[in-house]
């Protein structure tokens, strides 16, 4: 008993410990739409620099100063949509691929993918390669997929031809990079059975294998990517055949250090909803798998979940844009639970009005140890640093 007591105690310290506050920071202030960000080390310098995929630009601000330079420029007649940036060889530098061509009303011959060949001042224009593409290209990332392998993960919003939401599943495509980038990439369909696939998250698997979460109108799963000879595994699904309540995702995070997932639903949606992991494999530690946290977004669109105030479990950070309400305030939020298994949680506003959310990603810019947030706006056409000034239960102890 008394061990329990104390292991109460030590948990309530934590969280009662915890003291959220940011300090914001306009970086750019005149983007244009501010689709997709990326944190990458563009040039090797130990620094994670900040890369944003704009209506007409894909740029990098630099790590300190966030001197402002652009990679490449109207690559298509149609919006740039989204930006993968990853070391995936081990150099200390990352590569880079972005989507294009962005018309999500066109399931027949929109969309684009390029690879971009960096010159060598970094600095300056790359080098665009195009490859072979699905319509409506929406989101990509690099996903570890072996030990020395990572593949470019593409999904696309629609399948071939659909119309409404109806159709042809949407064909979500691996691309192993060649050595000469500028030959044909090998390409796999890992998955198809989806539609509406607005967004995926990468996370942990294990040491050569990194995990992807689907989510779409059907609801959401998650998979490795096994290879080179072996099939993809589908781990564990939700849809709404099993969740009466599931009108379809937009947003989905898989917490770090809980068996919990995080969704805004339904896509573009006003729900901030909590999924139990464990729930949906082993039964659930409290019974339900999903609880709505909040339901007041106007037009959520952006999520992360990371441990921000060091508590040893993650928080939530979600922002939203106003797209369909433009009279409604736009911001972003911090939901903190008040216990390691979620069941009840604070919120915290991280902005008021001033962040049209687009997207947001969390990094540790400055080598603190305290992740900041990073967040393009859309109707505000600004990128924001949130610096991570807040008072931890580690900042208390060591002051």
């Amino acid at each position: 008993m008394r061990f329990h007591l104390c292991l109460i105690a030590l948990l309530t310290t934590s969280v009662n410990a915890q003291t959220p506050q940011f300090r914001p920071q306009t970086i750019d202030s005149a983007i244009q739409i501010g689709y997709g960000l990326a944190i990458a080390d563009v040039q090797g310098d130990g620094k994670p620099d900040i890369l944003l995929a704009d209506k007409t630009q894909i740029v990098w601000y630099e790590n300190p100063t966030w001197q402002k330079h652009v990679i490449a420029e109207n690559l298509t007649e149609k919006d740039n949509v989204c930006i993968a940036a990853r070391d995936i060889d081990g150099d200390g530098k990352c590569e880079i691929a972005v989507g294009a061509g962005w018309n999500p009303s066109d399931t027949e011959t929109s969309g684009a993918v390029f690879y971009l060949i960096p010159p060598a001042d970094r600095t300056q224009k790359w080098e665009p390669v195009a490859l072979p593409h699905e319509p409506t290209t929406h989101r990509m990332k690099w996903v570890k997929r072996g030990k020395d392998r990572f593949d470019l993960v593409v999904v696309p919003l629609h399948g071939r031809g659909n119309k409404n939401g109806e159709g042809a599943g949407v064909k979500i495509l691996a691309y192993q990079k060649p050595a000469n980038p500028r030959h044909p990439w090998p390409t796999e369909v890992i998955s198809d059975d989806m539609h509406l696939t607005h967004n995926f998250d990468v996370t942990w698997g294990d040491e050569h294998q990194e995990k992807i979460l689907l989510s779409g109108k059907e609801g959401w799963e998650s998979r490795f990517l096994l290879s080179p000879v072996s099939p993809v595994r589908i781990i564990s699904q939700f849809t709404h055949q099993n969740q009466p309540e599931l009108k379809g995702i937009g947003e989905i995070r898989q917490f770090r250090r809980q068996l919990l997932v995080a969704t805004i639903e339904p896509m573009h949606g006003n729900q901030l909803v909590l999924y139990s992991v464990s729930g949906i494999t082993r039964g659930g530690p409290y019974g339900a798998t999903r609880s709505v946290l909040d339901d007041t977004l106007a037009d959520g669109h952006a999520l992360a979940t990371a441990d921000l105030l060091n508590l040893g479990h993650d928080q939530i950070i979600v922002g939203w844009r106003a797209m369909s309400n433009r009279l409604a305030k736009v911001g972003i939020k911090m939901f903190i639970a008040k216990d390691t298994d979620g069941r009840e949680w604070e919120t915290h506003l991280i902005d008021d009005n001033t962040m049209a959310c687009e997207d947001l990603i969390i990094a540790d810019l400055n080598g603190d140890n305290k992740p900041d947030i990073i967040a393009s706006g859309r109707r505000t056409q600004n990128v924001i640093i949130y610096w991570n000034e807040s008072v931890t239960s580690a900042s208390a102890t060591k002051n």
